[in-house]
């Protein structure tokens, strides 16, 4: 506690000497436990997803990694596939090199295969996730696994820093049932990464501290929780609408929200939605980015290309 214009031991020598109280009055107590309340983070830009064309000829919609955002620190991409065409979406993504970064895969309908050139693989059907930290460098491919019906799911890039940039590769394969599902003031939460109401997300280790949230409103369903003080936060609203922020800014089904300063993740739906909301710790770094390389500088993506050239990318 401290006074704003005098100490405790004037106020005492005050009231001995009878000083009427109008002469000290208006020096005020300010005390830490009336500090203000929690503040909504509002929306601070609204992006909408472009439709690209990525792998061998998927459709797909970029809602992060454009020219309208080319990232929000740590993050670095945000994709969506969304069809019931298989013409959009069988190509898939054959063999390609990846370093310095890390991508999480989440399918919400439909099922991926996974090879590397580590000898690794996996399946990625309904509500799985992987998190992939690319590290020093990895070859893989995902391919889908059907012929017809809706292929559904996202890829989601998140930056290293330049001291885990060069890290051994390594895998969180997370199977449907160990992502946490939760109740939270009106929401339906599928939890990746993170903490909520005490539990924590199956995804663990990650340097930038991130958090990942699939959440599920119904009509004129809210939900109110802390942000990591200094992350930096998105939400992408995939179906529906969603009011955020305590202005209420209306965010539809294939825009994100970057949220500005604050304290709290405040979303609520008038008619129902559902979104992804992310958070993270920024970097803070120089960002040099070619393709599937992202390093800090430009020697260092050169040196990336020809480590992939000579086969020296993997298993460093």
């Amino acid at each position: 506690m401290s006074l704003g214009c005098v100490d405790r031991r004037q106020v005492v020598k005050a009231l001995a000497l009878g000083v009427p109280a109008a002469g000290w009055a208006a020096c005020r107590i300010d005390s830490p436990a009336a500090a203000r309340p929690p503040r909504p983070r509002e929306v601070a830009e609204l992006v909408d997803a472009q439709p690209t064309l990525e792998g061998a000829g998927v459709r797909l919609r970029r809602a992060l990694g454009s020219r309208a955002l080319p990232m929000l620190d740590p993050f670095l991409l945000l994709d969506e596939i969304h069809s019931d065409n298989p013409d959009d979406y069988l190509r898939g993504f054959p063999t390609h090199p990846h370093r310095g970064f890390e991508t999480v895969t989440y399918v919400l309908d439909g099922a991926m295969d996974h090879r590397d050139s580590l000898g690794n693989h996996g399946h990625l059907g309904p509500g799985s996730v992987q998190w992939m930290t690319a590290g020093h460098g990895i070859v893989h491919a995902e391919m889908p696994q059907q012929e017809r019906g809706r292929m559904w799911g996202f890829q989601l890039w998140v930056n290293l820093p330049a001291a885990a940039k060069l890290m051994r590769p390594r895998y969180q394969d997370i199977a449907p049932s160990r992502v946490v599902e939760t109740t939270v003031d009106d929401a339906a939460v599928r939890l990746v990464a993170g903490e909520l109401a005490g539990r924590r997300g199956p995804v663990e280790g990650i340097v930038t501290a991130p958090e990942m949230l699939d959440v599920t409103l119904g009509a004129r369903g809210r939900l109110s929780r802390p942000l990591p003080p200094g992350h930096n936060a998105f939400v992408y609203v995939i179906e529906g609408t969603a009011q955020i922020g305590g202005a209420r800014a209306q965010v539809s089904a294939g825009q994100l929200a970057v949220l500005g300063a604050g304290d709290l993740l405040a979303v609520r739906s008038d008619r129902g939605g559902r979104m992804l909301c992310l958070a993270a710790r920024p970097i803070g770094e120089p960002v040099a980015r070619y393709g599937p390389f992202v390093m800090n500088t430009d020697d260092e993506l050169r040196q990336a290309v020809e480590d992939y050239r000579s086969g020296r990318l993997v298993g460093g």
